[in-house]
């Protein structure tokens, strides 16, 4: 009797290195990703999260290692065009047209996907349903990030990278993102988020990234270090 083997990896990085301004954020890395995984990249602002994440879309090359997707390298041209068509992409850019209505943001992306149906039900699901109408410009911070999460859900791709995806949200807020979040994974979705804001995420992998820079020494901190009797 032969056991069945377990499924390769949607992504792996292997031996995945990252540099930021001459900086080195991560050195030989090793993550399998599969279908239904969430990862974490969590550090303090100014640690490299966005960088690593831009990475992870193909904006940037490793400096070393490389990043497969379904066992293919993604800096590969052919393999890139296939990526990046499963990828959703948030970040703190929201890309919103202020003199469009919410719907219209909405659908627009949902149009240029060639799908059609998701932009109500996903402005209903993230709490701007009785403002579907109005235009965008008149949204607080928070109904922005919902705006944004509302297209993320409408697109509908398997791959989500999320930067930062909780800021400026209230608590009911994130507890959406959080079960959005849990939804698409459990339907299969990958989930990685950068962020410096604890999200519930059950069973993550976590990837925390070190400062850049010391902290810069106060005269509390050489106080401390001087024996004064």
């Amino acid at each position: 009797m032969s056991l069945r083997k377990p499924p390769p990896p949607r992504l792996l990085l292997d031996q995945v290195s990252c540099m930021r301004n001459a900086q080195q954020i991560l050195r030989n890395v090793n993550v399998s990703i599969h279908d239904g995984s969430a990862l974490v990249l969590s550090g303090s602002n100014g640690s490299g999260k966005t960088t690593f994440l831009r990475m992870l879309a193909g904006f940037s090359r490793p400096s070393a290692g490389r990043i497969l997707w379904n066992g293919h390298d993604i800096t590969e041209s052919g393999v890139f065009h296939q990526y990046k068509l499963q990828l959703n992409w948030l970040s703190l850019k929201d890309a919103i047209k202020e003199n469009f209505t919410i719907i219209d943001n909405v659908q627009w992306f949902e149009l240029l996907e060639g799908k059609h149906g998701k932009s109500m039900p996903a402005i209903e699901l993230m709490g701007l349903g009785r403002l579907a109408k109005e235009k965008a410009k008149m949204l607080s911070m928070g109904q922005r990030k919902r705006l944004q999460l509302a297209r993320l859900l409408a697109i509908d791709r398997p791959i989500w990278l999320l930067d930062e995806p909780s800021v400026a949200l209230d608590d009911d807020g994130v507890k959406l993102l959080e079960y959005i979040i849990a939804e698409h994974r459990r339907k299969g979705g990958i989930v990685i988020v950068a962020t410096h804001i604890p999200i519930d995420i059950e069973d993550s992998m976590i990837l925390r990234l070190p400062p850049r820079f010391p902290r810069r020494i106060t005269l509390v901190d050489m106080l401390d270090r001087c024996d004064i009797s």
